[in-house]
């Protein structure tokens, strides 16, 4: 499967090798500000839409941005961009709002590496706060406290401004 999906979306290495070894199943990060769900690979192929319709319908979308995960808040696309292969095998990670009039991809991370250290380093500052309701002020103080960690592990994605 996973020599389908490096011949079928051109998946870098680095991503094969986390599928490889972690194939997400069931995954989903919850945090005051964000719920992040990741694909398994026998899932990755059938989740290349955009509100329903199949990416390749959308004229700005790029052959070269796979869909590896969704906002499971608002079904936003976390997504690859395999044209920006790095020489460890590694490519930024972007999302882009569905439901407005163009599609503008905005940095998540320098790279998939950074991005899944962004997610395990949000669900550790998401430690207490708690299952219960949050409001606007939670999530300021969740995104307050997640900056500064967001800054050594990836200061170009703290920049971009998606996760603060």
């Amino acid at each position: 499967m996973i020599e389908e999906l490096r011949k079928t979306f051109r998946i870098p290495p680095r991503y094969r090798a986390f599928v490889a070894a972690a194939d997400p199943t069931d995954v989903e990060t919850v945090t005051p500000a964000e719920r992040v769900r990741l694909f398994p690979s026998h899932k990755l192929a059938g989740e290349q839409t955009l509100g329903g319709k199949r990416t390749d319908e959308f004229p700005a979308w790029r052959k070269s941005w796979v869909i590896i995960a969704r906002s499971a808040l608002l079904g936003d696309p976390y997504f690859l961009d395999t044209s920006k292969l790095d020489a460890e095998g590694d490519c930024p990670v972007f999302t882009c709002m569905l439901g407005t009039d163009a599609i503008k991809p905005a940095l998540c991370a320098s790279s998939f590496q950074q991005f899944l250290r962004i997610l395990a380093t949000s669900m550790e500052v998401a430690t207490g706060f708690g299952e219960g309701t949050l409001d606007d002020e939670d999530e300021a103080i969740f995104r307050e406290a997640l900056a500064p960690k967001i800054k050594v592990i990836d200061s170009a994605a703290l920049r971009a401004g998606h996760w603060t």
